[in-house]
């Protein structure tokens, strides 16, 4: 889980694996697989280190990188 600021400060806790994308447009938009959209304040860049970090927590940061290595 990862903590994250909507528009308007308040705080909230958001599953990472539930994260399908992140984009800035301007405002950075979560797209969850469900196909909600979450708009935050936090920069794009800062929600993909918490969810790297995240990942790294509880182990699936392997499966990240192998997911990236078979693209190549």
């Amino acid at each position: 889980m990862i903590t994250l600021k909507r528009l308007n400060d308040d705080e909230f806790v958001l599953n990472a694996v539930l994260i399908e994308q992140v984009q800035s447009l301007p405002d950075t938009t979560i797209s969850l697989i469900n196909g909600k959209k979450i708009v935050v304040k936090n920069k794009a860049d800062d929600v993909i280190q918490k969810i790297t970090e995240y990942y790294q927590q509880i182990g699936l940061a392997r499966v990240q990188i192998k997911a990236g290595e078979e693209d190549e």
